[in-house]
């Protein structure tokens, strides 16, 4: 009989350890190549690794447990079968079991627990595919099961006591996820290794949403999206940088490092906490391009799908605080980039203009950055371009 090792996957040169998030199979199961086996946590991303041969499998570690990368955590016994029959499986496991392979763990995963079939739900995804969000959808839409009955009185105690609360009702306590934990530490590194400094301005939006109010119907139906903000921003952000190239560059020890290309990276909130997914080459893109670069990296970072490629090489980062109401923030840099750039809410104010107070749609920007790389004037120099860029967007195009 033939012993197939289970070992942890590769996942990049800088991820050398993770968390075995759960088992998709029980001991002793019996399992078939290319099934789904254990979802593994890293500090950057959550991956989902498969069998590479039938049989059955032997756990050798439990959910939870910390594991390097080529460890083996199980061994599959090609040719022997299950020693005990499976139990019946549930509606859930059922659900899970009718995803299709090309399914992302995401949807498995809320195929389990709601115990929906992919394969009845309509997809909005890229060619009919089921997404995480579609899932999520129908479930709700779905009637609520019927409630159980309510259980019979208890009898009256034979004396009254003191009313005592208990810790388990007051507080959850839970370890952090690799994603998480990892994040809290570059945080904190970020403001422990760079003189950040952050220098605020603001712009007035009324140039940029006329343009989207009389091109939004074109632009969607020749593109399948609507055209956002984030893809003016990048655009202005590529411009400043070009104008500003101290903001383009990074410290690596005592060595200046000169950037000549524009990767920014867009953050994206997921429920495994904060991912910055780059776009590459932004400064040979168009709007529609970007826009289709943001929305496909947002949706893949929501679904667990994103890579560790998608995450690593970016000049600089973009933030924005605004989608979450937030009307001024101080952005923290992200290593080993030397600044990040954060949007926030816009909101109409009052402002003077040509000697009249008018009311414009106004949004705050605020530039944090590396101050041994970048002098106060070309963080304010790089900002004021932004802003000049977004409140008179025919300067981008004619390059000025």
């Amino acid at each position: 009989m033939t012993t197939v090792p289970v070992k942890i996957p590769p996942m990049g040169e800088s991820i050398t350890s993770g968390v075995l998030a759960k088992w998709h199979v029980a001991d002793g199961a019996s399992v078939r190549r290319d099934q789904p086996l254990f979802e593994l946590e890293t500090d950057k991303i959550t991956s989902e690794a498969t069998a590479e041969a039938s049989g059955v499998i032997r756990l050798a570690v439990k959910a939870g447990e910390e594991v390097r990368i080529g460890q083996v955590v199980a061994t599959i016994e090609v040719g022997a079968a299950a020693e005990t029959p499976a139990a019946a499986p549930t509606a859930p496991a059922v659900a899970a079991a009718a995803a299709p392979a090309t399914a992302s763990p995401a949807v498995r995963r809320v195929a389990a627990e709601t115990g929906l079939d992919p394969a009845k739900v309509t997809g909005t995804g890229k060619g009919g595919r089921v997404t995480k969000g579609d899932l999520l959808a129908a479930a709700a839409a779905s009637p609520a099961a019927p409630a159980a009955p309510a259980p019979a009185p208890a009898a009256p105690a034979a004396a009254p006591v003191a009313a005592t609360s208990t810790p388990s009702t007051r507080q959850t306590r839970r370890k952090l996820s690799p994603l998480r934990a990892r994040l809290a530490q570059r945080l904190v590194a970020a403001q422990h290794q760079a003189a950040m400094l952050t220098t605020f301005n603001e712009v007035d939006m009324s140039a940029v949403m006329a343009l989207r109010a009389r091109y939004q119907d074109d632009f969607v139906k020749r593109h399948g999206l609507k055209l956002g903000f984030m893809s003016f921003f990048t655009k202005a952000v590529v411009h400043a940088l070009r104008e500003v190239p101290a903001v383009n560059a990074q410290l690596d020890g005592e060595t200046l490092v000169e950037n000549h290309y524009y990767d920014v990276g867009v953050a994206v909130s997921t429920d495994r906490g904060l991912m910055v997914p780059v776009i590459r080459g932004c400064d040979q893109l168009g709007l529609a391009e970007v826009e289709k670069g943001i929305a496909d990296a947002a949706k893949r970072a929501r679904e667990g799908r994103i890579t560790l490629a998608d995450l690593e090489g970016g000049v600089f980062t973009i933030t924005n605080g605004g989608v979450f109401g937030s009307m001024l923030s101080t952005p923290i840099i992200n290593p080993p980039q030397s600044a990040i750039l954060g949007l926030h809410a816009i909101n109409e104010r009052p402002i003077a203009l040509n000697g009249q107070v008018v009311i414009r749609p106004m949004m705050y920007l605020a530039l944090s950055y590396d101050h041994r790389l970048i002098d106060g004037r070309e963080a304010v120099t790089f900002l004021v371009k932004v802003k000049q860029a977004i409140e008179d967007p025919a300067r981008v195009l004619i390059g000025l």
